[in-house]
């Protein structure tokens, strides 16, 4: 197993990246955790028609089973709001663990800490952000 920690620090990187990453790691079936800020009503709304909305002090948090239609979602659709962040996805924190990995998507997809479990997966992660040299800042632990 290998852990790595990705910061976008180009404003005006591209969302594939991240679509290629979510896309080889994340299956239907998986479980995730969405959480978006409470005044995130909108995503809020559409992240609980795949699992149970809950709230804490600042933050709801959506627990349910991944379908290939929130799937699909999460790998085609460009947030609208991208006023303070360039960001890849709409929802603040993604979280999916799955035989193949332990993944964070942070800051709507800025960040990403990933526990990836087989070799053969941390090359793809590898090939990948290879491709965005100017982008990123990528640390393995």
């Amino acid at each position: 197993m290998q852990q790595f920690g990705v910061q976008m620090i180009s404003h005006s990187a591209s969302s594939q990246w991240w679509k290629k990453i979510m896309g080889h790691f994340v299956r239907a079936g998986d479980t995730f955790e969405i959480r978006c800020w409470k005044e995130e009503t909108d995503e809020i709304a559409e992240a609980s028609l795949y699992g149970t909305a809950e709230e804490d002090h600042c933050e709801v948090s959506v627990k349910g089973t991944v379908t290939k239609e929130l799937l699909e979602k999460l790998l085609t659709e460009e947030p609208a709001d991208k006023t303070i962040y360039n960001k890849m996805t709409k929802y603040f924190t993604i979280h999916v663990k799955n035989g193949l990995c332990d993944i964070w998507s942070e800051h709507y997809g800025t960040e990403m800490v990933i526990d990836i479990m087989s070799d053969a997966d941390i090359e793809f992660f590898g090939q990948v952000m290879r491709q965005y040299p100017e982008d990123f800042s990528v640390g393995a632990f």
